[in-house]
């Protein structure tokens, strides 16, 4: 092992394991929660479990979403760690939105929940009609 990896390794060490409870208000995972779980953020990493793609590819793909709401998604799942942005220099420049291997783990079980939820869909469908009857009658 050469002297300049040493430092990280024993840092690695040092560090308290930490705890984590979505449940708390102040818990740092309750905001990365949101993230995934908000109107945006699921749309987003499944699009880019497709694979990856350019903003305005993208915007197409997740119909509905503003500029200014993917913009802000994806530089908090950036941020988060769960998307990549690579940019690349020349004319006209390009950047592209990839998953990381954290969003990659993410996305794969966004996608059994939303397969499920396709596949459930006559069960809800039935459900609020029948809620929808019993309100109104």
């Amino acid at each position: 092992m050469d002297a300049l990896a040493q430092p990280a390794v024993e840092a690695e060490r040092t560090l308290p394991a930490l705890e984590f409870d979505v449940f708390a208000r102040a818990c740092p995972s309750r905001v990365t929660f949101e993230h995934i779980t908000g109107r945006w953020g699921p749309l987003v990493l499944l699009g880019l479990h497709e694979h990856p793609m350019r903003f305005n590819e993208l915007r197409r793909r997740v119909d509905g979403v503003s500029d200014k709401m993917l913009t802000q998604t994806l530089q908090a799942l950036e941020r988060d760690g769960f998307v990549h942005r690579s940019a690349r220099e020349g004319f006209p420049s390009r950047v592209d939105y990839s998953l990381t291997p954290l969003g990659e783990r993410t996305a794969v079980k966004l996608w059994a929940l939303i397969e499920q939820l396709e596949a459930d869909m006559p069960e809800v469908l039935e459900a609020q009609a029948a809620y929808d009857e019993r309100r109104s009658g």
